[in-house]
């Protein structure tokens, strides 16, 4: 069988798309019957039909679905490719991240500060998952970092990758810490508690495990700002929980201690990228000081 003819291929595609040569032909300026003359060729080199006529639609036959959908992929994966050439070409010279909202701050810092070691202008863009994956969608953002993957089922075109995961812990000031360390979890009942906002994915386990353990602690807040929460946390007014990794920077910056650790609950964090492949040196960079750091899981990335 002769090499495929990625011309004939992209005419057939683009017509198994749109279901007709006409609705083709003003898209690319093109006259019908080259288009038409590609796709018999195509059906001639394959020794068989692709396209079926049902009224005035063209519909692929059932193995003409089979190449659509692997023309689908060998098309998509051209658009990564000239993405990232795009990218290369300008000398990889700005980084533009989007963090979701609910994302730990520290945690954030401590993966990006790789990133500053390279010749490259860091941008960092703050919002919900939905509006920064569509700035991905349209080559605003190189990556989102987020706390969940992206949803089957969504339409931008893009693969989720995940970096690293943490069980979580319940932090508080020294004062509060005290009380709460004897008889962790059991402890927490009625004692004041911090809790992420109604976006995090992790208030959701958190709740589970509460019932899980029969505790009821007193939630006097609730927060969508990470940062904002430890400010909160710094001055007593109650314990919170964040990953575990966290623990000496929590110390350290914010002379917040631990409590107890909630195996039950971790928190994943994905780098969510338009490639199948993470490319962009800026993202290696962090992948690589992650795995040094033994804080990258040893998974494959998964879309």
């Amino acid at each position: 069988m002769t090499p495929v003819n990625y011309n004939q291929l992209y005419y057939f595609y683009l017509v198994a798309e749109h279901g007709s040569i006409a609705r083709v032909s003003e898209l690319l300026h093109i006259t019908p019957q080259t288009i038409s003359g590609q796709i018999s060729a195509f059906e001639h080199g394959i020794g068989t039909a692709l396209f079926s006529r049902q009224g005035k639609r063209l519909i692929p036959t059932e193995l003409g679905v089979v190449v659509q959908r692997y023309a689908a992929d060998i098309f998509q994966l051209g658009d990564e490719l000239k993405a990232v050439l795009t990218r290369q070409h300008s000398s990889w010279q700005n980084f533009s991240v989007g963090i979701t909202d609910v994302l730990p701050k520290a945690f954030v810092y401590e993966m990006l500060r790789p990133i500053l070691q390279l010749p490259i202008k860091l941008i960092c863009r703050e919002g919900e998952q939905a509006g920064l994956l569509s700035e991905l969608a349209i080559n605003k953002l190189d990556m989102v970092l987020s706390d969940q993957p992206i949803q089957p089922g969504s339409h931008v075109k893009a693969y989720s990758h995940l970096v690293t995961e943490s069980p979580m812990a319940v932090y508080a000031c020294e004062a509060l810490a005290t009380q709460l360390c004897a008889d962790f979890p059991r402890s927490l009942q009625d004692k004041p508690f911090l809790l992420q906002g109604k976006k995090s994915i992790i208030r959701q386990q958190l709740m589970g495990w509460f019932n899980e353990v029969e505790v009821q602690p007193d939630v006097v807040a609730e927060f969508d700002d990470s940062a904002l929460m430890q400010a909160f946390a710094q001055q007593g007014l109650g314990a919170f929980a964040a990953p575990l990794l966290l623990e000496s920077q929590l110390l350290n910056n914010y002379r917040l201690l631990k409590v107890g650790v909630i195996h039950r609950v971790t928190e994943r964090f994905y780098a969510i990228s338009p490639e199948r492949k993470l490319t962009h040196p800026a993202v290696l960079q962090l992948v690589k000081a992650l795995q040094q750091n033994n804080l990258s899981p040893d998974k494959t990335p998964v879309r």
